[in-house]
């Protein structure tokens, strides 16, 4: 995606955000098809991806995945449950507050950690298994972030989400 020059007017839009965003939950997948832990606070490395967390790539352009909160009960509602837990979903960080789709091509700091978003986080085929018949299309639209990690260190819950200006 290319982003519009930033003195544009709908580059001035994409940059401006109402608020700082807040991380509600962190899980780690420590292999294949094991259950995810969460955890209250993550050590993230450098263009490789989270300590614990059993995807590391050389081009770290997913060392990160992040999904929206306020789309946890919409996707729930649409895949006919009550509720859907975040480790159902297979993403690192929940966050709310900060429309995570304004954050794809732009840096942004949670804790001590610079990321930058890469591309959306599509559903997968063990959606289906995960939310029942109809899940992967449950999510489509609403997987999240994907993001790789520009300044290592450590966040948690709690910590801030916010949008860096151009060049930070």
């Amino acid at each position: 995606m290319t982003l519009p020059p930033a003195d544009s007017e709908l580059g001035k839009l994409m940059a401006t955000l109402p608020r700082a965003g807040r991380v509600e939950w962190i899980g780690l997948r420590p292999a294949r098809d094991e259950p995810m832990q969460a955890v209250e606070r993550v050590e993230a490395t450098t263009g490789v991806g989270l300590v614990g967390d059993r995807y590391k790539s050389g081009s770290g352009k997913r060392g990160v995945t992040l999904i929206q909160a306020e789309h946890l009960p919409v996707i729930a509602k649409l895949a006919g449950h009550a509720a859907v837990a975040p480790a159902t979903l297979r993403r690192n960080v929940v966050v709310s507050g900060i429309p995570l789709v304004a954050l794809r091509d732009r840096r942004f700091r949670i804790g001590d950690v610079v990321l930058e978003g890469t591309d959306a986080c599509d559903p997968c085929s063990r959606m289906e298994a995960a939310l029942g018949p109809g899940g992967y299309n449950a999510m489509r639209g609403m997987g999240g972030l994907c993001a790789r990690i520009v300044e290592g260190g450590e966040f948690a819950i709690g910590d801030a989400v916010e949008a860096l200006q151009a060049g930070s």
